[in-house]
């Protein structure tokens, strides 16, 4: 149990590493090539990677007809849509802005949670905590907060309609996924939604504009290794193990992490509102694990109090 537990401390910090790096990380992407092709490439280069592992580790595909089902599912509404929205309003809203409407992510999942997956506790504590988090998230970008309606509206809406789609997603996988392999569950989705993506962008988009250069392709290169195969890997093994309120709370902490990246690898100075906005987020998190922590407190003394009676 404890040897689970760490697991689980470490694949939830690993995927809130990885995710807060990947908003930079598509942006860069887009500086090389057009947004379908590039998550075309992405997807496409993650598949081809899972398949070696599968090879390499002898896991074979599951095909039963829910599994199918689900796979169709997680190509349109985990992968081709949700992906192709985001990387498409990348191009004229900035990153921040990007963030704190995806953070809508969690409110989703308590809805469509307490509506499909009535054995998942949520209770007022989880519901304050996401509330929490988001505030912290809009103070965090509070400075740059400068919204053109005009130009911006549609790559708002879409990476909310994103955020909207990827909530549904992880709880229907919640339900009805728990006999799939974290593995091998990706490989046709995401093998499919790169032939779709590829064909999108060779077929509509500018292809004079692509260029195959040392940043365009470490940016697929970085998505398609972490940002995909290990993040979503990590990130259903965890989806089995864990409240799926708690473990949505990633897309809160992604753009924490963010901001300490900047610190850290581009020397960007922290701003009072980085300060209060990451604090209120941290705090957020602690009400969302906090009725997790008092039953996990009261087992221990209950063991304690049964071993020396």
């Amino acid at each position: 149990m404890k040897s689970d537990s760490i697991k689980i401390f470490i694949g939830y910090i690993g995927i809130s590493i990885i995710w807060g790096s990947t908003w930079l990380a598509i942006k860069f992407g887009l500086y090389s090539f057009t947004p379908f092709f590039s998550i075309g490439l992405r997807f496409f280069f993650a598949s081809v990677l899972i398949f070696i592992i599968m090879k390499f580790r002898g896991m074979t595909l599951q095909i039963d007809f829910l599994s199918l089902k689900l796979y169709l599912a997680l190509t349109f509404f985990s992968f081709v849509i949700p992906f192709g929205l985001v990387y498409w309003a990348e191009q004229f809203i900035d990153t921040g802005l990007a963030s704190i409407l995806f953070a809508v992510y969690p409110f989703f999942i308590i809805i469509f949670s307490y509506l499909f997956l009535p054995d998942e506790k949520i209770g007022m504590l989880k519901i304050i905590g996401v509330t929490l988090g988001f505030v912290g998230i809009i103070i965090i970008f509070f400075e740059d907060f400068n919204i053109d309606f005009s130009n911006d509206l549609v790559g708002m809406l879409f990476v909310m309609l994103s955020a909207v789609l990827q909530a549904s997603i992880a709880v229907l996988i919640k339900k009805c996924g728990q006999h799939l392999n974290p593995i091998t569950m990706n490989f046709l989705p995401l093998l499919s939604s790169g032939i779709i993506l590829l064909f999108v962008g060779y077929f509509l988009e500018d292809r004079s504009y692509w260029k195959f250069d040392f940043n365009g392709i470490l940016s697929v290169s970085y998505l398609a290794i972490f940002g995909t195969v290990v993040a979503f890997t990590s990130y259903y093994w965890l989806l089995k193990r864990m409240n799926i309120v708690v473990l949505s709370m990633n897309a809160l902490i992604t753009p924490v992490v963010a901001i300490i990246l900047g610190w850290i690898i581009l020397f960007e100075k922290f701003s009072l509102f980085d300060i209060i906005g990451s604090c209120i987020v941290l705090i957020g998190i602690l009400f969302v694990n906090l009725q997790g922590l008092k039953n996990y407190y009261k087992q221990k003394r209950v063991a304690i109090n049964g071993k020396y009676n």
